[in-house]
């Protein structure tokens, strides 16, 4: 097989859920997750995801001890995977609507880099929606970190689009804790949005970048809730 063969990418499952097909696809070394014929992300970088949990632990307040963070998407794991190595984080919960993508972690490819995470007594999965989550829990968290878009203004299906809309942001701020944050991963910067979390009465709004080796720079929003 040549280089160029091993590029190639190797469908590896496929399902049809509530929400359209999700394809996980092996492409070298790599593993990719397609929905509705759309690529979501894969395993090659994972800095932005990172940066994703990073960001909101810098943003919180000093002092707060064991503080909870939900996830919104488990996707490759790395955002779950880079919580689990942060002590500071007391529960971790994680929202995948995807039963596919949760087996895939379980039972599947993937659970090479979930593996240690999803064993670890703080985390939790939850096979649900996350946009109907947010809108009916009672649960409040420190941290909201959201990735299950390729950001505001790309969603991957339509259901997604009310995340980001005035009731969303409002859904979303009522599930913080008093000083908490909120932060969505993009594949590209959007100050229609930053508007909106202004909007929706979140406070010191700022983004920060991740450098790609093309195009616009991944970004994770910040917005903070008043105490």
């Amino acid at each position: 097989m040549t280089a160029t063969d091993a590029r190639l990418p190797v469908v590896l499952d496929r399902r049809e859920g509530p929400f359209g097909e999700v394809v996980l696809r092996e492409r070298g070394d790599h593993f990719e997750i397609i929905a509705n014929g759309c690529f979501l992300m894969d395993t090659s970088d994972g800095r932005s995801e990172r940066l994703l949990v990073d960001a909101a632990l810098a943003a919180l307040p000093a002092g707060r001890p064991d503080p909870s963070v939900l996830i919104g998407g488990l996707g490759v794991g790395f955002s779950l995977v880079r919580a689990a190595t942060e002590p500071r984080w007391g529960r971790i919960e994680v929202v995948e609507r995807e039963q596919a993508v949760v087996d895939w972690h379980l039972a599947g490819p993937l659970g090479r880099i979930s593996g240690p995470a999803l064993a670890d007594p703080r985390t939790g999965i939850l096979r649900a929606d996350l946009v109907a989550h947010l809108r009916t829990t009672t649960e409040r968290y420190d941290a909201l970190c959201l990735d299950i878009d390729n950001g505001p203004d790309w969603t991957v299906t339509q259901d997604n689009e009310s995340l980001y809309s005035p009731a969303g942001l409002a859904a979303c701020r009522a599930r913080l804790t008093p000083g908490g944050v909120l932060a969505v991963w993009s594949a590209r910067p959007s100050a229609d949005f930053e508007a909106a979390l202004r909007n929706a009465g979140f406070h010191a709004v700022r983004t920060e970048e991740v450098a790609v080796a093309r195009g616009v720079p991944d970004v994770v929003h910040l917005a903070l809730r008043d105490h």
